[in-house]
């Protein structure tokens, strides 16, 4: 079976989103060389998870209303209010609001400062 090994946001202002993504969920976003490239590690190495990249967009925004044109990550947290309050302090929207998955947790879609979709989830206790 395959399995993601990296992720890519794309980027009006790379400034901008590394600001969102490092104020947010304390990534760590550092440019790759000399080129308009930036990696972002999201965690240690001895958790699971992925880590990506951030690049300029080639093309138009998506629109403020423009239906989802990618894969959507979600992130999960420890606090979803408390992420959800950081997101929004930081120029994130909200896509769709937070709610309750029976057997899942607590999820919410939100925009970054790019209008690129991610969700974020408080997985239930187990």
């Amino acid at each position: 079976m395959s399995r993601p090994v990296h992720f890519e946001i794309h980027a009006a202002d790379p400034e901008r989103a590394r600001n969102f993504y490092t104020s947010v969920f304390g990534w760590k976003v550092e440019q790759w060389g000399d080129i308009p490239y930036w990696t972002i590690v999201t965690g240690d190495d001895d958790q699971p998870g992925v880590n990506g990249g951030l690049l300029p967009r080639r093309g138009p925004e998506p629109a403020a209303d423009a239906p989802v044109h990618g894969y959507v990550m979600t992130i999960g947290v420890l606090d979803i209010d408390a992420t959800i309050a950081a997101i929004e302090v930081n120029g994130g929207t909200v896509a769709l609001p937070k709610d309750k998955v029976p057997g899942v947790g607590l999820l919410a879609y939100y925009r970054d400062t790019e209008n690129n979709i991610f969700g974020v989830l408080q997985p239930e206790d187990r």
